[in-house]
């Protein structure tokens, strides 16, 4: 096995560690770094808790001293500034690392090629590129915070096989997909910051959003509403389970102080942006609040109106459409409206990038041009 081959080995390695604390991180990202000493794993770690330690110091403790003369495999540039921890680069100097690999450069401007230019000047060798394009993905989230100023945005939408999210107006709930597939979005939920959802589908539906997966328990994304005029009510599941999983609504300017302080009354935050030019709370500002609050990935489950503005606002990272071998078998309401399917369709903003069985669903997902 070449170097090359043997480092993009071991790259693929800690991104997939990387993604262990997704959704545990913010407003950080989930940063993995391996030590390897003589082709062994002699140290690994990923980004703590809300975003302490960082991955590659606990990697370099658990190494100890056999990171003398080690490499270190990292899937975001290592920081070079202080902030509510010391340099990185500082730790790796001092562990008597000899060699960084390193996925992707951090576009944050305290960051932004320092940290490679100060390991260098320290005689460590650098080589950075192995699983660039991964590695972006996997971090999305905290590239868009820092140079767009909103979180990243994975959409899940579910339908039946004749592409309906839900029947006709006062036709009870549908229950689209199997348990497979509502395992597997109970993950999703738990790899993300927060869940956002519509007004519209908190009314119609009243969930949880919770993650009730054994094993994932308490791992519960901040929940988030979208309400441009308050139409959340106090009796709902979101109100009544407030004080244990935090919730906040977005509302419009001019919402009712009443209704405000219904909410408030039941654990519920709720702050307010402009409205845009059809009356709606603004969804540019509403991420860019999120964005300033330290929430880089949130998990759209709402309905079709918020999921086509997302995917006409180009602002769905990615789109997970799960699709169910039932027919609704009449008019109902169309998970994706024409122009939202044929911008998925096409090759100039999405791409599709996988699909896979998940019980007796299908599950395509696509992903934004980059």
């Amino acid at each position: 096995m070449t170097q090359a081959e043997d480092d993009a080995r071991l790259m693929a390695a800690a991104l997939a560690f990387s993604r262990r604390n997704l959704g545990l991180t913010a407003p950080n990202p989930s940063v993995g770094a391996l030590v390897v000493k003589d082709r062994l794993i002699v140290g690994r770690g990923v980004t703590g808790q809300g975003g302490r330690p960082h991955g590659e110091v606990l990697a370099l403790q658990q190494a100890g001293a056999l990171a003398r003369g080690a490499t270190l495999y990292v899937s975001l540039e290592p920081c070079n500034h202080h902030g509510k921890t010391p340099p990185c680069t500082d730790a790796i100097i001092a562990a008597g690392i000899t060699r960084v690999v390193s996925a992707l450069e951090d576009p944050n401007p305290k960051v932004s090629g320092e940290g490679y230019r100060r390991l260098r000047a320290a005689g460590i060798d650098v080589v950075t590129g192995f699983h660039e394009e991964e590695a972006r993905r996997l971090h999305l989230g905290h590239i868009l915070c820092v140079t767009a100023g909103r979180p990243m945005i994975t959409l899940k939408l579910a339908e039946t096989a004749d592409g309906f999210a839900a029947g006709a107006e006062g036709e009870p709930r549908l229950a689209i997909t199997g348990e497979p597939a509502n395992g597997f979005v109970h993950m999703l939920r738990a790899a993300h910051d927060a869940i956002l959802i519509g007004s519209g589908t908190a009314l119609a539906d009243d969930p949880l959003l919770t993650v009730r997966l054994p094993g994932l328990e308490g791992r519960n994304p901040l929940r988030i509403v979208l309400d441009t005029k308050l139409r959340l009510s106090p009796a709902s599941q979101l109100a009544a389970t407030a004080a244990a999983v935090p919730t906040l609504v977005i509302a419009g300017e001019g919402a009712s102080q009443e209704a405000r302080d219904a909410l408030a009354a039941n654990h519920i935050e709720v702050v307010t942006v402009p409205c845009d030019a059809a009356g709606h709370a603004d969804l540019n500002a509403a991420l860019a609040l999120l964005a300033a609050r330290g929430i880089t990935r949130v998990f759209c489950e709402g309905g079709p109106r918020l999921g086509a503005a997302l995917i006409a606002a180009d602002l769905a990272d990615e789109v997970i459409l799960l699709t169910s071998q039932t027919r609704l078998g009449h008019a109902g309401l169309l998970s994706l409206d024409a122009n939202a399917r044929l911008k998925l369709s096409g090759e100039t903003v999405y791409r599709l990038a996988g699909s896979k069985v998940l019980g007796a669903d299908q599950l395509i997902r696509y992903e934004r041009t980059l």
